[in-house]
Protein backbone atom coordinates (compact mmCIF):
# COMPACT_ATOMS: atom_id res chain seq x y z
CA UNK A 1 0.00 0.00 0.00
CA UNK A 2 1.34 3.53 -0.42
CA UNK A 3 0.32 6.84 0.83
CA UNK A 4 0.37 10.48 -0.27
CA UNK A 5 -0.82 12.61 2.15
CA UNK A 6 -3.60 11.40 4.15
CA UNK A 7 -4.81 9.17 1.18
CA UNK A 8 -4.28 5.51 0.07
CA UNK A 9 -3.00 5.96 -3.76
CA UNK A 10 -2.13 2.76 -4.50
CA UNK A 11 -2.49 -1.13 -3.63
CA UNK A 12 0.14 -3.22 -4.48
CA UNK A 13 4.07 -3.91 -4.73
CA UNK A 14 6.20 -1.86 -2.31
CA UNK A 15 8.23 1.34 -4.39
CA UNK A 16 10.34 4.59 -3.39
CA UNK A 17 8.80 6.31 -0.67
CA UNK A 18 9.87 9.32 2.05
CA UNK A 19 8.91 6.33 4.82
CA UNK A 20 8.66 2.83 4.12
CA UNK A 21 7.54 -0.03 7.19
CA UNK A 22 7.99 -3.67 6.99
CA UNK A 23 4.57 -5.24 6.93
CA UNK A 24 5.85 -8.50 6.54
CA UNK A 25 4.26 -11.16 8.92
CA UNK A 26 1.59 -8.28 9.78
CA UNK A 27 -1.88 -8.33 8.53
CA UNK A 28 -2.76 -4.66 7.10
CA UNK A 29 -6.30 -3.59 8.07
CA UNK A 30 -8.46 -0.50 8.24
CA UNK A 31 -8.19 0.84 11.56
CA UNK A 32 -11.35 0.38 13.95
CA UNK A 33 -14.40 2.98 14.85
CA UNK A 34 -15.27 3.35 18.12
CA UNK A 35 -18.62 4.69 17.51
CA UNK A 36 -19.70 5.53 21.19
CA UNK A 37 -17.62 6.66 24.52
CA UNK A 38 -16.53 9.11 27.17
CA UNK A 39 -13.16 9.40 26.51
CA UNK A 40 -11.81 10.60 30.00
CA UNK A 41 -13.64 8.52 31.95
CA UNK A 42 -10.49 6.09 31.68
CA UNK A 43 -9.91 7.87 34.91
CA UNK A 44 -12.96 6.42 36.70
CA UNK A 45 -11.86 2.47 35.42
CA UNK A 46 -12.76 0.17 38.03
CA UNK A 47 -14.20 2.76 40.30
CA UNK A 48 -17.94 1.40 40.97
CA UNK A 49 -18.35 -1.29 39.45
CA UNK A 50 -20.78 -4.15 39.80
CA UNK A 51 -23.64 -1.24 40.49
CA UNK A 52 -26.73 -0.96 38.89
CA UNK A 53 -27.15 1.75 36.27
CA UNK A 54 -28.93 4.99 38.08
CA UNK A 55 -27.22 4.54 41.30
CA UNK A 56 -23.77 4.14 39.70
CA UNK A 57 -24.48 7.29 37.70
CA UNK A 58 -26.26 9.18 40.75
CA UNK A 59 -24.31 7.72 44.01
CA UNK A 60 -20.88 7.42 42.27
CA UNK A 61 -20.09 8.65 38.62
CA UNK A 62 -21.96 12.01 38.54
CA UNK A 63 -20.70 13.02 42.53
CA UNK A 64 -16.87 11.99 41.02
CA UNK A 65 -17.72 14.33 37.44
CA UNK A 66 -18.58 17.18 39.35
CA UNK A 67 -14.99 17.32 40.68
CA UNK A 68 -13.98 16.96 37.24
CA UNK A 69 -11.30 19.97 35.71
CA UNK A 70 -10.49 21.09 33.08
CA UNK A 71 -6.78 19.67 33.51
CA UNK A 72 -8.28 16.22 34.48
CA UNK A 73 -10.04 16.04 30.70
CA UNK A 74 -7.30 16.83 29.10
CA UNK A 75 -5.28 13.63 30.66
CA UNK A 76 -7.76 11.21 30.71
CA UNK A 77 -8.54 11.91 27.16
CA UNK A 78 -5.50 11.74 26.93
CA UNK A 79 -4.89 8.48 28.23
CA UNK A 80 -8.08 6.95 26.21
CA UNK A 81 -6.51 8.06 23.20
CA UNK A 82 -2.61 5.80 24.12
CA UNK A 83 -5.34 2.93 24.86
CA UNK A 84 -7.38 3.09 21.37
CA UNK A 85 -4.34 3.43 19.85
CA UNK A 86 -2.75 0.65 21.36
CA UNK A 87 -5.89 -1.73 20.42
CA UNK A 88 -5.98 -0.31 16.97
CA UNK A 89 -8.72 2.57 17.31
CA UNK A 90 -7.79 5.50 14.73
CA UNK A 91 -11.33 7.20 15.05
CA UNK A 92 -13.68 7.68 17.89
CA UNK A 93 -17.31 9.32 18.62
CA UNK A 94 -16.95 11.14 22.23
CA UNK A 95 -19.79 12.33 24.58
CA UNK A 96 -17.74 14.12 27.64
CA UNK A 97 -16.82 17.48 29.17
CA UNK A 98 -14.11 20.10 28.64
CA UNK A 99 -14.25 18.88 24.96
CA UNK A 100 -12.08 21.91 23.81
CA UNK A 101 -8.94 20.24 26.24
CA UNK A 102 -10.44 16.89 25.08
CA UNK A 103 -9.82 18.44 20.81
CA UNK A 104 -6.11 19.09 22.55
CA UNK A 105 -5.43 16.02 23.51
CA UNK A 106 -6.68 14.17 20.51
CA UNK A 107 -4.39 16.94 18.42
CA UNK A 108 -1.55 16.58 20.19
CA UNK A 109 -1.90 12.33 19.47
CA UNK A 110 -2.66 12.08 16.48
CA UNK A 111 -6.00 10.37 15.74
CA UNK A 112 -9.65 11.31 14.76
CA UNK A 113 -12.60 11.95 16.59
CA UNK A 114 -16.43 13.40 16.47
CA UNK A 115 -16.38 15.60 20.17
CA UNK A 116 -19.77 17.04 21.49
CA UNK A 117 -19.87 18.69 25.31
CA UNK A 118 -22.08 16.25 27.09
CA UNK A 119 -25.09 17.75 27.83
CA UNK A 120 -27.53 17.53 30.81
CA UNK A 121 -30.28 20.51 31.98
CA UNK A 122 -32.33 18.22 34.01
CA UNK A 123 -34.96 20.32 32.60
CA UNK A 124 -33.76 23.86 34.12
CA UNK A 125 -34.24 26.68 32.47
CA UNK A 126 -31.36 28.12 33.70
CA UNK A 127 -29.26 25.25 33.32
CA UNK A 128 -30.32 25.08 30.08
CA UNK A 129 -29.03 28.26 29.13
CA UNK A 130 -25.48 27.56 30.73
CA UNK A 131 -25.44 24.25 28.79
CA UNK A 132 -26.59 25.85 25.61
CA UNK A 133 -23.29 28.42 25.67
CA UNK A 134 -21.06 25.66 27.13
CA UNK A 135 -21.84 23.41 23.75
CA UNK A 136 -21.47 26.83 21.20
CA UNK A 137 -18.31 27.65 23.02
CA UNK A 138 -17.05 23.92 22.34
CA UNK A 139 -18.01 24.47 19.28
CA UNK A 140 -16.72 27.05 18.19
CA UNK A 141 -13.35 26.44 19.89
CA UNK A 142 -12.81 22.87 17.92
CA UNK A 143 -13.62 24.53 14.56
CA UNK A 144 -10.90 27.30 15.44
CA UNK A 145 -8.25 24.50 15.89
CA UNK A 146 -9.28 24.08 11.65
CA UNK A 147 -7.54 20.29 12.60
CA UNK A 148 -9.25 18.04 9.83
CA UNK A 149 -8.77 15.10 12.26
CA UNK A 150 -11.33 16.80 14.79
CA UNK A 151 -14.95 17.39 14.21
CA UNK A 152 -17.30 19.31 16.60
CA UNK A 153 -20.90 17.49 17.64
CA UNK A 154 -23.76 18.45 19.86
CA UNK A 155 -24.65 15.58 22.23
CA UNK A 156 -27.50 15.86 24.44
CA UNK A 157 -27.41 13.11 26.98
CA UNK A 158 -30.34 11.35 26.95
CA UNK A 159 -34.26 12.18 26.85
CA UNK A 160 -34.44 12.04 30.52
CA UNK A 161 -31.79 14.28 31.22
CA UNK A 162 -32.67 17.25 28.42
CA UNK A 163 -35.78 19.29 28.20
CA UNK A 164 -37.74 18.93 24.83
CA UNK A 165 -36.46 22.89 24.46
CA UNK A 166 -33.07 22.31 24.61
CA UNK A 167 -33.49 18.81 22.38
CA UNK A 168 -35.06 21.62 19.66
CA UNK A 169 -32.15 23.70 20.12
CA UNK A 170 -28.97 21.42 19.91
CA UNK A 171 -30.69 20.21 16.65
CA UNK A 172 -31.34 23.96 15.26
CA UNK A 173 -27.53 24.47 16.30
CA UNK A 174 -26.48 21.37 15.05
CA UNK A 175 -28.39 22.01 11.42
CA UNK A 176 -26.87 25.56 11.93
CA UNK A 177 -23.24 24.03 12.35
CA UNK A 178 -23.87 21.24 10.18
CA UNK A 179 -22.65 19.36 13.03
CA UNK A 180 -23.24 15.57 14.09
CA UNK A 181 -25.63 14.44 16.66
CA UNK A 182 -24.90 11.88 19.61
CA UNK A 183 -27.24 10.48 21.74
CA UNK A 184 -28.20 7.96 24.02
CA UNK A 185 -31.23 6.38 23.43
CA UNK A 186 -33.28 3.37 24.93
CA UNK A 187 -31.30 2.27 27.02
CA UNK A 188 -32.78 0.10 29.61
CA UNK A 189 -36.42 -0.71 29.84
CA UNK A 190 -36.26 1.61 32.43
CA UNK A 191 -35.60 4.86 29.94
CA UNK A 192 -37.97 3.59 27.85
CA UNK A 193 -41.01 3.22 30.11
CA UNK A 194 -39.95 6.83 32.05
CA UNK A 195 -40.83 8.21 28.35
CA UNK A 196 -44.40 6.91 28.20
CA UNK A 197 -45.18 7.84 31.30
CA UNK A 198 -43.56 11.82 30.56
CA UNK A 199 -43.93 11.96 26.78
CA UNK A 200 -46.85 9.50 25.76
CA UNK A 201 -44.10 8.01 23.40
CA UNK A 202 -41.04 5.69 23.47
CA UNK A 203 -37.61 7.43 23.23
CA UNK A 204 -37.22 7.07 19.56
CA UNK A 205 -40.88 7.89 18.83
CA UNK A 206 -40.58 11.26 21.05
CA UNK A 207 -37.22 11.93 19.13
CA UNK A 208 -39.02 11.80 15.67
CA UNK A 209 -41.82 13.87 16.87
CA UNK A 210 -39.78 16.80 18.20
CA UNK A 211 -37.88 16.39 14.71
CA UNK A 212 -34.21 15.19 16.29
CA UNK A 213 -33.94 12.39 13.94
CA UNK A 214 -32.06 12.67 10.61
CA UNK A 215 -29.29 11.21 8.93
CA UNK A 216 -25.97 12.27 11.12
CA UNK A 217 -27.64 11.20 14.56
CA UNK A 218 -25.79 8.75 16.21
CA UNK A 219 -28.02 6.57 18.67
CA UNK A 220 -26.30 4.71 21.26
CA UNK A 221 -27.21 1.89 22.61
CA UNK A 222 -30.46 1.15 21.00
CA UNK A 223 -31.07 -1.80 23.47
CA UNK A 224 -35.28 -1.12 23.80
CA UNK A 225 -36.09 -0.44 20.33
CA UNK A 226 -39.53 -2.00 19.10
CA UNK A 227 -39.94 -2.81 15.49
CA UNK A 228 -41.36 0.66 14.27
CA UNK A 229 -38.85 2.50 15.33
CA UNK A 230 -35.79 0.44 14.19
CA UNK A 231 -38.17 1.18 10.26
CA UNK A 232 -38.02 4.81 11.81
CA UNK A 233 -34.24 5.22 12.30
CA UNK A 234 -34.10 3.47 8.50
CA UNK A 235 -35.89 5.78 7.12
CA UNK A 236 -34.27 8.50 8.96
CA UNK A 237 -31.15 7.63 8.41
CA UNK A 238 -30.06 7.49 12.41
CA UNK A 239 -26.81 5.20 12.63
CA UNK A 240 -26.97 2.69 16.04
CA UNK A 241 -23.72 2.56 18.13
CA UNK A 242 -24.18 -0.91 19.62
CA UNK A 243 -22.27 -1.41 23.22
CA UNK A 244 -22.18 -4.76 23.61
CA UNK A 245 -19.62 -4.92 26.96
CA UNK A 246 -20.94 -2.02 28.90
CA UNK A 247 -24.82 -3.53 27.93
CA UNK A 248 -24.31 -6.80 29.74
CA UNK A 249 -22.22 -5.30 32.26
CA UNK A 250 -24.72 -2.93 33.28
CA UNK A 251 -27.24 -5.20 32.49
CA UNK A 252 -29.64 -3.61 30.44
CA UNK A 253 -32.18 -6.40 30.05
CA UNK A 254 -31.70 -7.57 26.83
CA UNK A 255 -29.52 -7.79 23.49
CA UNK A 256 -29.71 -5.41 21.17
CA UNK A 257 -32.06 -6.13 18.51
CA UNK A 258 -29.12 -6.39 15.41
CA UNK A 259 -31.03 -8.78 13.01
CA UNK A 260 -34.00 -6.35 12.96
CA UNK A 261 -31.64 -3.57 12.11
CA UNK A 262 -29.68 -5.31 9.75
CA UNK A 263 -33.13 -6.64 7.85
CA UNK A 264 -34.07 -2.93 8.08
CA UNK A 265 -31.02 -1.76 6.66
CA UNK A 266 -29.94 0.63 9.84
CA UNK A 267 -26.29 1.40 9.94
CA UNK A 268 -24.73 -0.74 13.11
CA UNK A 269 -21.47 0.04 14.07
CA UNK A 270 -19.49 -0.62 17.42
CA UNK A 271 -18.91 1.41 20.36
CA UNK A 272 -16.74 0.53 23.84
CA UNK A 273 -18.91 2.94 25.72
CA UNK A 274 -16.68 4.93 28.57
CA UNK A 275 -13.80 3.19 30.68
CA UNK A 276 -16.10 3.20 34.24
CA UNK A 277 -18.91 0.76 32.21
CA UNK A 278 -16.46 -0.89 30.15
CA UNK A 279 -12.98 -0.66 31.74
CA UNK A 280 -11.67 -1.24 28.17
CA UNK A 281 -11.12 0.59 25.22
CA UNK A 282 -10.00 -2.34 23.03
CA UNK A 283 -12.50 -2.65 20.16
CA UNK A 284 -11.34 -6.37 19.55
CA UNK A 285 -13.16 -6.93 22.87
CA UNK A 286 -16.29 -5.42 21.27
CA UNK A 287 -15.96 -7.22 18.26
CA UNK A 288 -15.98 -10.69 20.16
CA UNK A 289 -18.87 -9.35 22.62
CA UNK A 290 -21.01 -8.80 20.26
CA UNK A 291 -21.00 -11.72 18.48
CA UNK A 292 -21.19 -13.89 21.10
CA UNK A 293 -24.03 -12.24 22.99
CA UNK A 294 -26.06 -12.55 19.72
CA UNK A 295 -25.60 -15.52 19.29
CA UNK A 296 -26.26 -16.79 22.99
CA UNK A 297 -29.78 -14.50 22.79
CA UNK A 298 -30.99 -16.16 19.41
CA UNK A 299 -30.08 -19.55 20.42
CA UNK A 300 -28.01 -19.51 16.98
CA UNK A 301 -24.72 -20.26 15.91
CA UNK A 302 -25.05 -18.55 12.71
CA UNK A 303 -26.35 -15.20 13.71
CA UNK A 304 -23.48 -12.31 13.48
CA UNK A 305 -20.71 -14.10 12.13
CA UNK A 306 -16.95 -12.82 12.23
CA UNK A 307 -16.99 -10.95 8.65
CA UNK A 308 -20.58 -8.74 9.81
CA UNK A 309 -19.04 -7.90 12.93
CA UNK A 310 -15.56 -6.60 11.80
CA UNK A 311 -17.73 -4.68 9.27
CA UNK A 312 -19.47 -3.15 12.20
CA UNK A 313 -16.28 -2.31 13.70
CA UNK A 314 -14.95 -0.66 10.57
CA UNK A 315 -17.18 0.56 7.83
CA UNK A 316 -20.41 0.70 9.56
CA UNK A 317 -18.52 3.02 12.20
CA UNK A 318 -17.10 5.08 9.48
CA UNK A 319 -20.66 5.35 7.60
CA UNK A 320 -21.59 6.00 11.19
CA UNK A 321 -19.61 9.27 11.50
CA UNK A 322 -19.50 10.40 7.75
CA UNK A 323 -16.00 9.15 7.61
CA UNK A 324 -14.36 8.01 4.00
CA UNK A 325 -12.55 5.61 5.59
CA UNK A 326 -13.34 1.72 7.36
CA UNK A 327 -11.62 -0.10 4.31
CA UNK A 328 -8.65 -0.53 2.33
CA UNK A 329 -9.44 1.12 -0.75
CA UNK A 330 -7.50 3.77 -3.17
CA UNK A 331 -8.98 6.89 -2.25
CA UNK A 332 -9.76 6.10 1.24
CA UNK A 333 -8.45 7.90 4.43
CA UNK A 334 -5.18 6.08 5.02
CA UNK A 335 -6.60 5.47 9.06
CA UNK A 336 -4.75 1.88 8.93
CA UNK A 337 -3.04 -0.48 11.17
CA UNK A 338 -1.06 -3.58 11.30
CA UNK A 339 -1.63 -6.91 13.07
CA UNK A 340 1.16 -9.04 13.96
CA UNK A 341 0.55 -12.95 12.69
CA UNK A 342 3.29 -13.81 14.74
CA UNK A 343 1.42 -14.59 17.81
CA UNK A 344 0.33 -18.05 19.73
CA UNK A 345 -3.41 -16.78 19.32
CA UNK A 346 -3.31 -15.91 15.90
CA UNK A 347 -1.83 -18.93 15.02
CA UNK A 348 -2.99 -21.23 12.57
CA UNK A 349 -4.37 -18.54 10.47
CA UNK A 350 -7.54 -20.80 8.49
CA UNK A 351 -9.54 -17.58 8.95
CA UNK A 352 -7.79 -14.35 9.00
CA UNK A 353 -11.48 -12.76 10.35
CA UNK A 354 -12.74 -15.35 12.30
CA UNK A 355 -8.98 -14.79 14.49
CA UNK A 356 -9.39 -10.70 14.33
CA UNK A 357 -12.78 -11.51 16.39
CA UNK A 358 -12.50 -14.55 18.33
CA UNK A 359 -9.21 -14.54 19.49
CA UNK A 360 -7.22 -11.31 18.50
CA UNK A 361 -6.65 -8.43 21.33
CA UNK A 362 -5.70 -5.08 21.10
CA UNK A 363 -2.20 -6.29 21.87
CA UNK A 364 -1.89 -8.27 18.70
CA UNK A 365 -1.44 -4.65 17.15
CA UNK A 366 1.66 -3.39 15.89
CA UNK A 367 1.42 -0.22 13.90
CA UNK A 368 -1.20 2.74 13.98
CA UNK A 369 -1.69 4.96 11.02
CA UNK A 370 -3.83 7.75 11.15
CA UNK A 371 -4.65 10.42 8.38
CA UNK A 372 -1.23 9.08 6.79
CA UNK A 373 0.76 9.31 9.86
CA UNK A 374 2.43 6.80 12.20
CA UNK A 375 1.01 7.71 15.69
CA UNK A 376 2.57 3.78 16.36
CA UNK A 377 5.02 2.02 15.64
CA UNK A 378 6.23 -1.47 17.30
CA UNK A 379 3.71 -0.94 19.85
CA UNK A 380 5.35 1.94 20.73
CA UNK A 381 3.74 5.52 21.30
CA UNK A 382 5.32 8.91 21.81
CA UNK A 383 4.55 10.12 25.72
CA UNK A 384 3.36 6.86 26.60
CA UNK A 385 5.07 7.14 30.31
CA UNK A 386 4.03 10.46 31.04
CA UNK A 387 0.18 9.95 30.14
CA UNK A 388 0.52 6.65 32.61
CA UNK A 389 2.06 8.61 35.35
CA UNK A 390 0.20 12.05 34.72
CA UNK A 391 -3.33 10.07 34.34
CA UNK A 392 -2.93 7.86 37.34
CA UNK A 393 -1.86 10.49 39.66
CA UNK A 394 -4.92 12.29 38.60
CA UNK A 395 -7.24 9.38 38.73
CA UNK A 396 -6.01 8.68 42.71
CA UNK A 397 -7.20 12.35 43.81
CA UNK A 398 -10.16 12.53 41.38
CA UNK A 399 -11.85 9.44 42.50
CA UNK A 400 -10.50 9.78 46.57
CA UNK A 401 -12.15 12.96 46.62
CA UNK A 402 -15.51 11.75 45.30
CA UNK A 403 -15.49 7.76 47.78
Amino acid sequence: MHVDGNRIVEIGPPREADVTIDALGKALLPGFVNTHTHAAMTLFRGYADDMELQSWLSAKIWPAEARLTPDMAYWGTKLACLEMIKSGTTSFNDMYFFMDHAARAVDEMGIRAVLSEGFIDLFHEDRAEEELRKTRTAIDRISSMRNPRITPAVGPHAVYTVSESSLRALRAMADERACPFHIHVSETKGEVEGARKDHGKTPAAYLDAIGVLGPRVVAAHSVWLEEAEIATFARRGVAVAHCPVSNMKLAVGRAMPLAAMQRAGVTVSLGTDGAASNNRLDMFESMKMAALLHKFAADSATVAPAAEVFDMATRGGARALGLDAGSIEVGKLADVILVDLHRPEMTPSHNLVSNLVYAATGDCVDTVICDGRVVMEGRRVRGEIEILAKAGEIAANLVGGAS
